[in-house]
């Protein structure tokens, strides 16, 4: 009889993407970081958010500290969720890689016009979503200074 196979120490196949390496990593955040990550990509994946990020800056209008990205991911993540939520049926893979590959399929599947750093943030959220849920609890008290106060500007949909 053969013993049962060990996945601990294998390597990452030689076929998968860039893109889920990193996915795997994103996976091992804690909520707090995978937030501010959509918060910070939400910017990076839009021109034009980051061009009047770029002039709130200059006009010292805008902080971009931590509690502002996180609190930025917050909104972000509220208002896809139910998107993410709603998309195609997906069965559980087994797998950490093939799980972020259906997470991200089913991200680009439900909510348009992402860039590839709101995919993965937003993917990982989903894969995460107990806990990220809980961090992002609507009666959350956002910090001063924080996304309520200048980046719902910038990052008002």
């Amino acid at each position: 009889m053969s013993e049962p196979y060990d996945s601990r120490f294998t390597l990452p196949s030689v076929d998968d993407a860039p893109s889920t390496e990193a996915g795997v990593i994103l996976m091992g955040l804690d909520a707090e970081r995978l937030l501010a990550g959509v918060g910070l990509a939400r910017i990076a994946d839009e021109p034009g958010l980051v061009a009047l990020a770029v002039d709130q800056a200059r006009h010292d209008a805008l902080n971009l500290d931590t509690g502002a990205l996180i609190e930025a991911g917050i909104t972000r993540w509220r208002a896809v969720r139910p998107l993410i939520e709603a998309g195609p049926e997906m069965t559980t893979a087994g797998s950490l890689r093939k799980e972020w590959e259906q997470a991200t399929a089913r991200v680009t599947a439900t909510v348009a016009g992402l860039g590839p750093a709101s995919v993965a943030c937003l993917a990982a959220c989903w894969l995460r979503r107990e806990d990220v849920d809980k961090f992002a609890e609507p009666g959350r008290t956002p910090e001063k200074g924080s996304a309520r106060d200048v980046l719902s500007r910038i990052f008002a949909d």
